[in-house]
This record gives C-alpha cells, structure tokens and sequence, in this order.
C-alpha cells in the first residue's frame, strides 16, 4: 500500500492537534472549562483609567465605617440619610420607595425602602443601574463564627460605591437615554435558606408593571460584589440564556475588551440567583448581572475593605461608564 512521507505525517499531526485545541476551547466556553486560557490585554493601572477608583473605594470605605446594614436597622437609616444627600448634591433626583415585609424571624413588619436616583427625569427611554445596598444579617458562611459580624464590603458596598462615583458624571450625559440608579432594600433580609431573598427587586418589579410609569426601560444592568481584589466578571448565565438581554452582555464585554479590561472575561460561568431575575422575570425589563462570584470571603467576616481594590472598582466603572456613552 502507498507509505506517506515524514512531512506529510507531521503535517497530518499539526492538522489534528490544532483541531484538538480548537474542540477543546469550544468545550471551555460553553461549559465554563479552562477560566484561564484566555489572551491577557495589557495590564491596566489606576493612572490608565478616566474613571475614579480611588474615590469609589472611599466610599466603600465610608459605607462600611457604618458597619451592619441589614434591612429596618440603624445602619440602614444612616446609610440611606448619607446616599440621599450624596446623590441630591450632584443634582439627581432621589425618592424612597417604601414597602414592608414580616420579618422572617419574628413575624414583625420591618420597614425597608428601594432609593431610587433619576438623572433626565424628562427623557421616556431609560436605563436602569442597579445594586443592592442591605447587608446580610450574619456572616453565615463564616468558617469560625457564622453568628459574627457581617460588614458586606464587596457583598453590599461595592455597587453602590460604583454608583456613588458614577453619579459624578450623570448630570453631563449626553446619550439617548435618561439614567436611574436603583438601590434595592430586602436583597437579603436571610437567616436561613427558606427566607425570602430578593423582596426590595421583587417589589419595585412589581410596582413597575402594575402601576406603569410613564417611561419605560431598554436595558438593566445590575452590579453586585465588583470590588475584588483579584477581579474576574464571568458572562452569569441567565444573562446569557435570555435572548433578550444576551447582545446586552456580549455589548458589555465588547467594550471590555475594546478598552484592555481583561478581567470581564467572554465566557460564561456561574448561575446566580440575584436581583436581576425579578427585574427580568417579573418586571419583564431586559436586565443582566455583572458580578464577580468567584470571591473567598463571600458572608463571612473577612469580607472588609481590605479584600477589596480601587482598582477593580476603577475597571468596572470604566467599562459601564464607557457602555453608556455609546449605548443606542
């Protein structure tokens, strides 16, 4: 029979193995596989980035120097009292909406109230950022004390810090849209699996299909734990699986890529249960999660500004705050 030369046979060899990698990394992005075998942009640091890192990570700091801030507590009332005066002072246009829930221990009712910012009240067409600002009752994930203290830097501040510097910037945008910034109470008010998560989110989901408001929204985007010192933004994958909010997402993680930000990484990862699934499934609003879940410190003590980066904080805000300029 006919014999093949050496470098037909190497040839041969090359053509399979690079079609082995090729079946491999096809297999890495559909199911989450080999989270590192992506192409590193170039490293970016905090003098590379228009967007305010330091700043948001004093706030952050400020926030936790509240301490705890579950739903109907004290360091809920004096958050919300700081966050209204902030945003007031940079001319957005706050309100409380205010609702109440049994606690899931006692029984009582406990008052909580979503904060909501508009900036372009006037314009039809919005965008909703969004971020819960309650912190979890107790550190229940905590290895030596899950009865502990639970501050909820990254789990809690760092969205609304994102926010907080964000809103800088709100009064002079020039795109299509008008802006709301949505603070969710009750994200949760858990002590343990059977609780209700999500009652601030389910709410406002609620109010916004049964007493309609005269504008309506083309996109969410909610942010939740952004902060991470080893920062790594995973496509979440209801955010994928939905076809109405999946070109959301690849938009995003476009514009990542544009500016160098490799920590949003194009591959999908984790399933979570978070805000955006009432914005999406009640509310019937185009909503996605842009949250790093791969975080050790996830309700336990050691969740402190200290586990957390400016410069983490810098990259996802100049992402969104880049999106917005030229979302159409």
């Amino acid at each position: 029979m006919p014999r093949l030369r050496p470098a037909t046979i190497a040839a041969a060899l090359l053509l399979v193995a690079v079609l082995a990698a090729s079946a491999y990394l096809l297999l890495a992005d559909r199911e989450g596989f080999a989270d590192h075998a992506v192409a590193q942009s170039p490293t970016r640091e905090l003098a590379d980035i228009p967007f305010n890192g330091e700043q948001a990570y004093e706030y952050l700091k400020q926030i936790c120097a509240i301490g705890p801030r579950p739903s109907g507590s004290r360091g809920m009332a004096a958050q919300q009292k700081m966050l209204a005066k902030h945003f007031a002072d940079l001319s957005g246009k706050v309100s409380l909406q205010k609702f109440r829930y049994p606690h899931p221990q006692t029984g009582k009712p406990v008052d909580m109230a979503n904060m909501v910012v508009q900036w372009h009240p006037e314009r039809k067409d919005r965008i909703l950022l969004a971020a819960h600002y309650d912190t979890r009752p107790f550190p229940d994930q905590d290895p030596v004390n899950p009865r502990g203290t639970f501050i909820g830097a990254n789990d809690g501040a760092s969205g609304v810090a994102l926010l907080m510097e964000l809103g800088k910037s709100m009064p002079n945008y020039q795109g299509p849209y008008g802006i709301d910034f949505v603070l969710f109470d009750g994200e949760e008010l858990v002590f343990d699996d059977d609780d209700r998560y999500f009652l601030g989110s389910e709410y406002f989901s609620r109010q916004y299909v049964t007493n309609p408001p005269p504008y309506r929204y083309r996109w969410g985007v909610l942010l939740d734990m952004v902060a991470d010192k080893n920062l790594e933004v995973f496509q979440e994958r209801h955010s994928m699986w939905w076809d109405d909010t999946r070109p959301l997402v690849e938009e995003i993680w476009g514009v990542a890529a544009e500016l160098g930000v490799s920590e949003f990484v194009a591959r999908r990862k984790h399933e979570i249960r978070d805000d955006h699934l009432m914005l999406h499934d009640l509310g019937k609003i185009p909503a996605i999660d842009v949250i790093d879940f791969d975080y050790p410190y996830w309700h336990t003590q050691q969740d402190t500004p200290e586990q957390c980066s400016a410069l983490s904080l810098a990259k996802v805000g100049w992402v969104i705050e880049t999106w917005l300029r030229g979302v159409k």
